[in-house]
């Protein structure tokens, strides 16, 4: 399956899963000479083609007549500080956007969120939307890490594949919605940088036959 078509799968399976809804997520996909990026205005409610994705180089030359995503300079930038990423995924997905409306990291309240590369998501600082100061800003809160947090904004996910990327989307909105309901109830026991560790070293061989 080529790059286009792996975006479009993506795309289309954060929208049926509730991530995205109407125009407020983007998807790209790293190639040779740059990325492929979902459409500016694009929503998976109305099918997209190939023909709609934006084929575009890391610096923001566009090689076809698609609009890129207002966001392509913050994937542009992930790309560029994180070269093993495969694909990103930008949301607004509910609970993953409520946890950064009160800007905040989601904390190691659950050790899954070893999963994202460390004992917490970060949660990068607000600033507008689309702007080189955020794309900065999501490199920073995604240094050692899978995924972050965006201030009264959404969420960030890298994957190696589309597959880990949905996974992992998945995920996030899952335990951002478990600490929030967890919140709601009280106050959640945080582990400690120990237990993390121990997580993290059982993962290792955590489902290997």
């Amino acid at each position: 399956m080529s790059a286009a078509a792996e975006v479009l799968s993506l795309y289309t399976a954060l929208g049926g899963a509730g991530l995205i809804q109407g125009s407020s997520g983007n998807v790209s996909a790293c190639v040779p000479d740059g990325m492929v990026i979902t459409p500016s205005g694009g929503t998976p409610e109305e099918p997209l083609a190939t023909a709609d994705l934006a084929v575009m180089a890391l610096d923001g030359k566009v090689a076809n007549a698609a609009t890129p995503s207002s966001e392509w300079a913050m994937h542009a930038g992930i790309y560029q500080a994180a070269p093993a990423t495969g694909f990103i995924v930008h949301t607004h997905a509910d609970a993953c956007t409520a946890l950064a409306c009160l800007g905040e990291a989601l904390p190691a309240f659950h050790y899954m969120v070893v999963q994202f590369g460390g004992s917490e998501v970060r949660c990068a600082p607000y600033v507008t939307f689309g702007t080189p100061a955020l794309a900065a800003l999501a490199v920073e809160a995604l240094r050692d890490r899978t995924a972050c947090l965006l201030a009264n904004h959404g969420m960030i996910v890298l994957g190696t594949t589309a597959a880990q990327a949905l996974s992992r989307s998945l995920l996030l909105e899952q335990l951002c919605r478990q600490y929030l309901l967890a919140r709601s109830a009280g106050t959640p026991r945080l582990l400690t940088e120990a237990e993390m560790a121990a997580a993290k070293e059982r993962f290792r061989t955590y489902g290997r036959r």
